[in-house]
């Protein structure tokens, strides 16, 4: 019931937000549309504080995420790799592992499409890939397997969480000025993204972890899997949560129809399917997705966390900028 409530939550959080739409996603990485960064780093900064506040409580104990390798160039080979997928995937279909739930729950139809293909992924994932895909880390006693930018630059983690909330500050306030007005946003995106900030204290409170969506498609090739006589019986935690989103967002949309109206970007299908499938294999490669990764793993100052995401934007800016061509 936790997953489910704490889903619900989020989802109806990303619908008020509007980060959910194609056109606002893409329109990102064609850096026209700046609502989506606004939001995602206001919901960042936000966590980042709870996070902090939490833990100074005593109530959670949360690890920076840890490096994913491959095993081909660098112990964090996986998260490169990984996030360069993930915005690729992003960019053809406008759309993250998180917000495809969303979409799908409000009828946007390439959203679908885009699922269809974030779960193809996640079955082959379970079936075979990540066996071909992924790595455990070598033991290295020189490395921390959970480097946080703290421990990567040296300073305390209080100077780190005030310099990173400095830095979110400082883009939203520039993207707010520069980058204009978003016509299709019904809320302020400070205002969506402390909406998801507040989500991700639900999680925290009835969990004790953090948001994240990616692994849900596994647990379901997982569950795919054991129903065809293969394999342990797997939880379901992550599907209930996924579950949670599409009702959550289906509620608030009917409850306030004024949040979701107006015209909404379409992605042609089989560029939707494909951009799924690379979305959720990227994430799976990188150890999580822009909500795992991007939301709650940066707000945790996990610096393979930041590369991740930094990789992704800069490849789903780069794949628009070559498709507009």
């Amino acid at each position: 019931m936790a997953s489910l409530i704490s889903g619900a939550t989020f989802g109806a959080a990303l619908t008020a937000s509007g980060v959910y739409r194609p056109s606002v996603i893409i329109g990102q990485f064609r850096l026209d549309n700046w609502h989506m960064i606004q939001a995602f780093l206001t919901a960042t900064a936000s966590s980042a504080v709870i996070i902090r506040v939490l833990e100074r409580l005593g109530y959670v104990s949360i690890k920076p995420r840890g490096w994913n390798t491959m095993g081909w160039f660098a112990r964090y080979d996986g998260n490169i790799i990984g996030g360069f997928l993930l915005g690729t995937g992003m960019a053809l279909s406008g759309a993250c592992p998180g917000t495809v739930f969303v979409q799908s729950a409000l009828g946007i139809k390439s959203g679908l499409y885009t699922l269809a293909g974030a779960m193809l992924a996640g079955i082959s994932w379970s079936a075979f890939l990540r066996h071909y895909l992924s790595k455990p880390l070598p033991k290295d006693s020189k490395h921390s397997p959970n480097p946080s930018i703290a421990e990567s630059v040296g300073i305390p983690r209080s100077v780190a969480l005030v310099a990173f909330e400095a830095v979110c500050a400082a883009v939203i306030a520039s993207a707010a000025v520069y980058g204009g007005a978003t016509p299709d946003a019904k809320i302020a995106p400070v205002i969506g993204g402390l909406s998801i900030g507040a989500a991700q204290l639900v999680s925290l409170l009835l969990r004790k972890c953090l948001v994240g969506v990616s692994t849900t498609f596994v647990e379901t090739g997982d569950w795919l899997r054991y129903i065809l006589g293969g394999g342990d019986q797997p939880g379901c935690n992550n599907i209930m949560f996924s579950a949670g989103m599409v009702g959550g967002a289906r509620l608030l949309s009917t409850l306030y129809p004024f949040l979701t109206q107006g015209a909404t970007e379409e992605v042609a299908p089989a560029v939707a399917v494909l951009g799924g499938f690379i979305a959720v294999l990227g994430a799976r490669i990188a150890g999580g997705c822009t909500s795992g990764h991007g939301i709650s793993g940066t707000a945790s100052l996990s610096t393979s966390s930041m590369v991740t995401i930094g990789t992704a934007m800069a490849a789903g800016a780069a794949v628009t900028h070559f498709l507009s061509l």
